[in-house]
């Protein structure tokens, strides 16, 4: 497995870039995100991705170890292949990528030429749990869970219970189950209302 390439810059274009690592030049396709963090004609360092195939033997270059981590978690998703995981990684910067997984944002996701419905819901399932391990982004989720309850409370105002009473309330089920939805919140507090 190459897992990274050190050497001169000889082409670059948006999509792909040739380094010349002693004599050797090496063919490696990017990412546009990739692309703006490269010089031109210098020496660079790469890090890659060797997607070996039947027909072909394929590498994709990285300017991050962060930004290759988040390619190897996308394509290990059943319908992401090599090419929609860098047309994601072009779209978005690989923290938009992190924060939208976290915080179960399945509009961005879906944003990203070539991926629909499910398959962005795959990806959040898929990935949510490992993102948040790897990167610690707790506070992303806790945040999605802040929205919940909030949401919640109003729907709770709306039905006639004071703001006091349900926050409390809300606060206890919260801290039992910070994945809770929405519903299950409302259900949760009505029940202890």
């Amino acid at each position: 497995m190459i897992t990274h390439l050190q050497g001169r810059l000889v082409e670059k274009t948006p999509t792909d870039v040739v380094i010349d690592c002693n004599g050797v030049g090496y063919f490696v396709n990017i990412s546009l995100h990739t692309f703006s963090q490269l010089p031109s004609g210098e020496n660079v360092k790469l890090f890659t991705h060797l997607q070996v195939r039947e027909d072909a033997h394929i590498l994709y270059g990285f300017s991050g170890v962060a930004e290759r981590e988040i390619f190897r978690l996308l394509i290990s998703v059943s319908g992401i292949g090599a090419s929609i995981a860098r047309t994601m990684l072009s779209s978005l910067s690989p923290q938009q990528i992190t924060e939208a997984i976290a915080g179960s944002d399945v509009a961005t996701i879906q944003s990203v030429k070539g991926i629909g419905a499910k398959t962005a819901q795959r990806v959040l399932l898929d990935l949510k749990d490992k993102i948040i391990k790897v990167y610690g982004l707790e506070s992303i989720s806790e945040l999605s869970s802040n929205t919940n309850k909030n949401e919640a409370l109003s729907a709770l105002e709306t039905l006639g219970f004071t703001r006091k009473q349900a926050e409390k309330v809300c606060d206890t089920i919260v801290k039992q189950n910070p994945e809770a939805s929405v519903e299950e919140i409302i259900k949760e507090a009505l029940k202890k209302l």
